[in-house]
C-alpha cells in the first residue's frame, strides 16, 4: 500500500518552505503527496483530504495557525473521516502541542525534527491503523 499524505497550510501563514522540504522527503520515501499550497481553510483541507483519500494530513504552522487544527479534527470526525491521521509541524508552543494531541492530533514535530523521524512516524501510524 502506498501511503498518501496531504500537506497544507491553514490560515494566513504563507511561509511554506519547510512544508515543501517535508513534502519532498515524503515523496523520496515513496509516499504519494498532495500539496495544497498556503492560505487554505479548514473546510478546504478536509474536503481535499477526503476527495484524495489520504491517510495523513500534515499541517505546517509558523504563525499560530495551529490553533485551527482542532476544528479540522472535528470536521473530519463529523464527515466520518476521523481515521485520517493529522500531524502538525512548525513553531508550536509546548502547551499548545499538548492541547493539539488531546484534541486528536497524532504528533507534533517542532523545528529541527529529523525528516527520517517524520517519515518513520507516518509509516508506523498508517501501518498500525
Amino acid at each position: 500500500m502506498t501511503v498518501r499524505v496531504l500537506m497544507a497550510k491553514i490560515g494566513m501563514d504563507g511561509h511554506d518552505a519547510g512544508l515543501k522540504v517535508v513534502a519532498a522527503a515524503l515523496r523520496d520515501a515513496g509516499m504519494d503527496v498532495v500539496y495544497t499550497g498556503p492560505f487554505q481553510t479548514v473546510q478546504s483541507v478536509a474536503e481535499t483530504a477526503i476527495q484524495e483519500d489520504v491517510h495523513v494530513i500534515g499541517i505546517s504552522s509558523l504563525a499560530s495557525d495551529h490553533v485551527l487544527v482542532p476544528k479540522l479534527v472535528k470536521l473530519l470526525n463529523d464527515r466520518q473521516a476521523g481515521n485520517i491521521k493529522i500531524i502538525v509541524g512548525g513553531i508550536v508552543p509546548d502547551d499548545d502541542a499538548a492541547e493539539l494531541k488531546q484534541a486528536g492530533v497524532a504528533e507534533v514535530f517542532p523545528p529541527g525534527s529529523k525528516l527520517d523521524s517524520i517519515v518513520d512516524f507516518i509509516r508506523k501510524s498508517v501501518n498500525d491503523s
